[in-house]
């Protein structure tokens, strides 16, 4: 039960993001953003988008850091992926 982010290289709406995942569920993804503070509307199809500026903070509440390759392999190996075209329920 562990919840992973990755470093914040993505660009987005003037921002660089991460990406927050659980290797558990998403109850647990869910709980966890909850603590961190990112709102629901931050949750796409399997991940949480988390500014970089809220990066530090996710680390210091027990996400561990992993490369974005890392991260999407324990994503995978989880069986909580959601490609792109797939419906998510929002877990």
């Amino acid at each position: 039960m562990t919840v992973y982010i990755d470093p914040p290289i993505w660009p987005g709406h003037g921002r660089m993001w991460s990406h927050l995942v659980s290797d558990e569920s998403y109850e647990e993804l869910h709980a966890f953003a909850e603590r961190l503070g990112s709102p629901r509307r931050a949750f796409d199809r399997d991940h949480y988008d988390v500014p970089s500026e809220r990066y530090r903070a996710a680390v210091a509440l027990g996400a561990v850091e992993v490369g974005s390759k890392e991260l999407l392999r324990r994503l995978t190996g989880a069986g909580l992926r959601r490609p792109k075209g797939r419906a998510a329920t929002g877990g």
